[in-house]
């Protein structure tokens, strides 16, 4: 019996892939190709991308908004989640990488359901919101971009979501870095830990942070 949270060696993490749900062939190959990527180490963990699928399906998601995209392995993990008529609304500014995203949400079948905003992340939040009147229209939400602008993403997550509607938001723990000291002053690590002061003290959710790969916030709009 425990009553806190452990940390998982090589050996704890292997039983927990070998028991979890098998990683589908597509996202596997995604995964091999972005390894490839000097930036590799920006792309999800698989056990995640089945935890976010899986949110998506417990909370009946059918518009799902994410904030970087990278080579597409959440967007599509979630997608593959929706019901046919569902809607992914993927930002991000790298056509290098989303074209990779494009080519593997083409084969999965699911290119329908996919609609990507190619430029900065802040003008494309400003167009769903004042331009196209997306406010309170999206179900389920994920941020994983630049740190620094995690608070600006998550204000205007706030508007797109409806109540009751899920946030979450990638790389909280930093590596463990948050807690350490001896990165006082790095300025990524700084935002994220501004950010998180900023999440808990949000009355307009309930909240919880979660030790899943480098942390994993997540958030229901009251």
């Amino acid at each position: 019996m425990s009553n806190r949270t452990f940390g998982l060696d090589e050996r704890i993490y292997q039983y927990l892939l070998d028991h979890s749900p098998s990683e589908p062939e597509i996202l596997a190959r995604l995964r091999e190709e972005t390894a490839r990527d000097p930036k590799h180490n920006m792309q999800i963990a698989p056990e995640q991308g089945h935890f976010m699928a899986l949110l998506a399906r417990l909370i009946g998601a059918r518009r799902y908004l994410e904030i970087g995209v990278y080579t597409g392995y959440s967007a599509l993990a979630v997608a593959r989640a929706l019901p046919e008529d569902g809607e992914v609304v993927a930002l991000d500014n790298s056509p290098e990488w989303t074209d990779v995203a494009r080519r593997y949400w083409a084969e999965a079948g699911v290119d329908h359901k996919t609609h990507l905003y190619l430029d900065e992340a802040d003008r494309s939040l400003d167009t769903l919101v004042a331009t196209e009147g997306r406010s309170g229209t999206f179900d389920y939400a994920f941020i994983d971009a630049d740190k620094e602008n995690y608070p600006v993403y998550w204000e205007y997550c706030l508007e797109l979501v409806r109540p009751g509607g899920l946030i979450a938001v990638d790389n909280v723990l930093r590596y463990g870095r948050v807690a350490d000291p001896e990165w006082d002053g790095d300025p990524t690590t700084e935002a994220i830990r501004r950010f998180n002061d900023k999440a808990r003290a949000d009355e307009r959710v309930d909240f919880a942070m979660l030790p899943v790969a480098d942390g994993l916030t997540l958030a229901v709009k009251r």
